[in-house]
């Protein structure tokens, strides 16, 4: 393998942030990429957050080799027959994986389709509130978790089922000031999805389910500094994985109505501007790592009832930031 972080990797397509890798042996790629166990890591910063590695199919017949591809990322990939409630996502395989699927037993459903389904100008919506969904991986936990690694098993039909990606450091960047000394020291209220504690829920009136330890509430700062590159990046999500009961944010006015919704509105609307986005359509074999510290992702609609997805996902931990130095895991039970 080459110096990937120098001479193979090249510009993401139509974004502003993240780089492309094209991989032609998954297997050698893997090997070379223990042997130089920096490297990787090290172009994922130099793309703001974001790789596309292309041609890594040999992985559906070797789950292990997408755990040996997360290991230099950080100090454990996350084994989730510990760490998750959802014990039916497991990949048969090995723990460290789930999959995310519409099939049995997964049964995890795709999101609606936006109203309308496309912009004005036929292109598939990124912006928020007219895309919704936008999160970071389990941002309900303190410490978070640093890296994805998103696998791309059997995916849908090209023009379904894409993925999102928003750079976090280019719209933190791009703030206003006064929006910007808004947030520098705000913390939000992170909580796991579907518990009733969501946008949704809250304006219809479902009850709310009782959290344990794994669900949070979490309070997490707006404004992360990355604890390898020294950039800041807005940290956020909206709808499902924000606390909507108690937050969305520590010291303002809470629920779905109030001050604290209308300011991360604006800071959601500003962060997805296509300007800071890309649209991942995928290609079997496909590997997108990202940095949850520093980007945040939608799932789009597919035909569930006529197409059958398959994603596989590890989780990369071990350098969170100064942030949160001295902490025990809020999911684990001494």
């Amino acid at each position: 393998m080459k110096n990937v972080h120098s001479c193979d990797i090249q510009p993401l397509p139509g974004a502003r942030f993240g780089g492309v890798v094209d991989v032609s042996d998954g297997v050698a790629f893997v090997a070379a990429v223990e042997a130089d166990p920096g490297q990787l890591p090290q172009a994922l910063y130099d793309a703001d957050g974001f790789l596309l590695l292309k041609g890594l199919s040999s992985i559906s017949d070797d789950p292990e080799l997408l755990i040996r591809l997360s290991r230099p990322f950080g100090d454990e990939v996350e084994d989730y027959a510990t760490a998750s409630n959802r014990q039916n996502l497991l990949h048969p395989a090995s723990s460290h994986i789930i999959r995310i699927s519409n099939m049995p037993p997964m049964n995890f459903a795709p999101p609606e389709q936006p109203d309308p389904p496309r912009t004005e100008d036929g292109a598939l919506p990124v912006q928020f509130p007219h895309r919704r969904g936008w999160h970071t991986d389990q941002s309900f936990r303190r410490p978070p978790p640093d890296i994805s690694l998103f696998y791309a098993h059997q995916p849908a039909p090209r023009d379904q089922g894409q993925t999102l990606y928003a750079d976090g450091v280019g719209a933190y960047e791009a703030l206003p000031d006064d929006l910007r000394a808004q947030v520098e020291d705000l913390l939000a209220l992170h909580v796991a999805p579907f518990k009733g504690y969501g946008e949704d829920a809250v304006m219809v009136g479902d009850p709310p389910q009782e959290l344990n330890e794994r669900d949070g509430p979490q309070p997490q700062p707006v404004v992360r500094t990355h604890p390898v590159t020294g950039r800041k990046a807005l940290y956020l999500c909206e709808r499902e994985q924000i606390d909507w009961r108690n937050g969305p944010f520590v010291g303002m006015e809470p629920g779905v109505t109030g001050g604290g919704r209308d300011l991360l509105y604006r800071l959601m609307e500003h962060f997805t501007q296509p300007a800071f986005t890309y649209a991942h359509h995928w290609d079997q074999g496909d590997v997108v790592i990202y940095d949850n510290r520093c980007t945040i992702h939608s799932a789009t609609w597919f035909d569930a009832d006529t197409v059958d997805r398959v994603m596989w996902r590890t989780t990369v931990w071990g350098n969170p930031g100064p942030y949160y130095d001295g902490e025990a895991r809020s999911w684990e039970v001494a």
